[in-house]
């Protein structure tokens, strides 16, 4: 009787270690809260949402290498461009300047003049704009047809004002193509 406690004592305690070992973040953690189609997030304080018809993930394949880029604008102007170079599928990928390979994300709005076209103005904040890591992108499910995850970074206006925005809370539900 003695054997059997031990043993069960044990195959609980295994059990216990095991569950709470794993994390969502070895699976590029949870999906967010993006509708399907569009991709969502807090850019500096205001809330940005694409729209279904603009908004898409890519494979390409360039040599041998998988890229996943991601794109979503909305209807004022602002647009997202996320590009993972190197893409091994479902997991987390941190935005660093540290290497020449990993991850880049632009936020850009433009203010269109209707009146006159050509004075419209396009300011672009990127990521990374040094060696620091600035962010991270979080691809939590991948199907043949669709792919979800979170993303958060900072990033800045390099060739405007130099401001740097903060961009939390994103997250995506997008049709996925190959090409």
């Amino acid at each position: 009787m003695r054997h059997l406690k031990q043993i069960m004592l044990f195959v609980m305690v295994g059990s216990l270690l095991t569950i709470t070992s794993c994390s969502k973040s070895d699976d590029g953690g949870g999906g967010g809260s993006a509708a399907s189609g569009t991709l969502v997030a807090n850019v500096g304080g205001a809330s940005f949402q694409s729209m279904e018809i603009s908004s898409s993930a890519t494979l390409a394949n360039a040599g041998g290498i998988t890229n996943l880029v991601i794109i979503a604008s909305n209807s004022d102007g602002n647009a997202f461009a996320i590009t993972i170079f190197g893409y091994t599928g479902e997991g987390t990928y941190d935005i660093s300047g540290a290497s020449l390979e990993g991850v880049t994300a632009s936020y850009t709005e433009t203010d269109v003049n209707l009146s006159n076209p050509q004075a419209s103005t396009t300011e672009i904040w990127q990521a990374p704009y040094d060696d620091t890591k600035v962010g991270s992108i979080s691809v939590s499910e991948e199907t043949d047809s669709n792919v979800k995850g979170t993303f958060s970074f900072k990033c800045k206006n390099v060739n405007g004002d130099g401001s740097i925005k903060d961009v939390i809370e994103g997250s995506f539900d997008l049709s996925k193509q190959s090409i």
